[in-house]
């Protein structure tokens, strides 16, 4: 049926006034030039993809009875029949060279427990490269290129001048198909409850990012980068807009302990144990909302008992900056180093002030003083040391007075096999209890074969009978 052209004629002026009141609302305006026509992101593309590598990480293990393998090959080679094999693990990641000298920045896990680590740039160079330092609690880690020249490096941006809705890139190896650049905003910051690391502040990106992006860059629009790309959000597996990144601001920290040399990253000491503010604390605070970290428990040795805090003391601000959780407060002062001072603002008695707490690393005091378990004892393959303060911040324990605590363990050991954990404080050996390691070494080696072991692990204190 055709339309009259009275309806005609309303209908293209109702079209019109909508046409005019849209354009009056958003203010459109048509290309000027042919240059805004092409407006691309392929120049910081073409400016920061030579310094985004892949990273190739493997570990092989020769089995306990390598001799007897080698004299089987020397007369069956290694097809030899009944000789097994020895295991082997890899990794594939992305990586971002920061420094002309062969520095490249990449995730903990995508070399986590790997020996052997190779690095293929874009232009198809490959070159071996050394673990100069890993740090689990960011899930960062710094490599070294041997032997390599002519390297294109990538300047570290500003993480702390991001804001929520600006453009970036992220450029990486997504399942191992090649260099890919995908496009996005910053979706959220300070992101926290996100279960990747203890140091939990990361950037949120819709950014495509898959596996094998993992230690990629999320590049900003002046082509620097301001994040590395980390874990995603997924039930499938592939990205769904949800990606997260580490601030460039903590990658920093953890570069400029590797370029001191240091093996491990030095942070900021506290003192004082803290807990999130609810809604409940905040009321009984007088806060208008939940905001900043309450003190719960003062070290009488550390920095916050010299400035003074005290329990039930809230800590609002790091140098200016708000906290909303302990993970917060961890990222704001570990970026403030190890030296100087750091202010932090409290609310004391409905009052606010502001205390000065001296930045200094855990001490190590008293020493760790090692002592391995014994063979044919339930801690053989376990290392117990000293509780420190040093101990206590490296395991992500609590700190006790003295004690003895498990600080490493040797897989597949006894003491593995027996549940014993890092970070499990020994408390005493059939009843005795340990002050030192020098009595776990006496009470190990008197011990017979009975053994009643008490354990300290994250608060839940239990005991554990072996022998007869």
């Amino acid at each position: 049926m055709r339309s009259s052209p009275f309806r005609l004629s309303l209908t293209a002026l109702l079209l019109a006034l909508g046409v005019a009141g849209a354009q009056a609302q958003t203010q459109r305006v048509a290309p000027e030039s042919k240059a805004q026509v092409q407006l691309s992101f392929a120049p910081v593309v073409r400016q920061t993809t030579g310094s985004v590598v892949n990273v190739y990480a493997s570990r092989s293990e020769r089995r306990q009875n390598a001799a007897m393998e080698d004299y089987f090959r020397r007369f069956f080679g290694d097809n030899a029949p009944g000789v097994p094999r020895g295991r082997s693990q890899s990794s594939l990641g992305s990586g971002v060279i920061v420094d002309p000298s062969g520095l490249v920045i990449t995730n903990n896990h995508v070399i986590e427990n790997m020996n052997e680590v190779k690095v293929a740039l874009a232009d198809r160079r490959e070159f071996a490269a050394d673990i100069l330092l890993r740090d689990p609690r960011t899930d960062i880690a710094v490599l070294k290129l041997k032997d390599a020249t002519n390297l294109q490096a990538i300047e570290l941006g500003d993480s702390e001048a991001l804001q929520v809705g600006d453009l970036v890139l992220a450029i990486g190896n997504p399942f191992g198909v090649g260099q890919t650049v995908t496009q996005g905003i910053v979706s959220a910051l300070a992101r926290t409850q996100v279960g990747i690391s203890d140091y939990q502040f990361f950037i949120q990106t819709d950014a495509a990012i898959n596996p094998g992006n993992s230690g990629g860059a999320l590049i900003d629009m002046n082509g620097r980068v301001v994040g590395i790309n980390t874990a995603i959000y997924s039930r499938s597996g592939g990205s769904i807009g949800i990606g997260f990144a580490v601030p460039s601001s903590m990658v920093r920290v953890v570069l400029n302990s590797a370029k001191g040399g240091a093996k491990n990253v030095v942070r900021p000491w506290l003192g004082a144990r803290l807990q999130p503010v609810d809604g409940d604390i905040a009321n009984g605070l007088g806060l208008e909302r939940p905001t900043g970290v309450l003190v719960t428990a003062v070290y009488d040795k550390g920095p916050a008992a010299e400035a003074g805090l005290k329990r039930g003391d809230a800590i609002l601000l790091v140098d200016g900056q708000p906290v909303d959780n302990p993970d917060s407060f961890g990222y704001r002062f570990t970026l403030k180093g190890t030296q100087g001072q750091a202010p932090l603002t409290v609310l004391r008695g409905g009052k606010q002030t502001t205390v000065q707490v001296r930045l200094m690393p855990p001490p190590e005091n008293p020493p760790r003083e090692p002592v391995r378990g014994k063979a044919r004892t339930p801690f053989a393959g376990a290392t117990l040391v000293n509780m420190s303060p040093a101990v206590a911040d490296e395991l992500q324990i609590e700190i006790a007075d003295d004690g003895v605590v498990v600080a490493d363990l040797e897989d597949r050991s006894v003491a593995a096999g027996v549940g014993f954990e890092k970070g499990d404080q020994i408390v005493a050996i059939n009843g005795e209890r340990l002050a030192s390691t020098k009595d776990a070494d006496r009470l190990i080696n008197r011990n017979g074969g009975y053994w009643e072991i008490t354990v300290n692990r994250g608060g839940r204190v239990f005991t554990t009978v072996l022998g007869r």
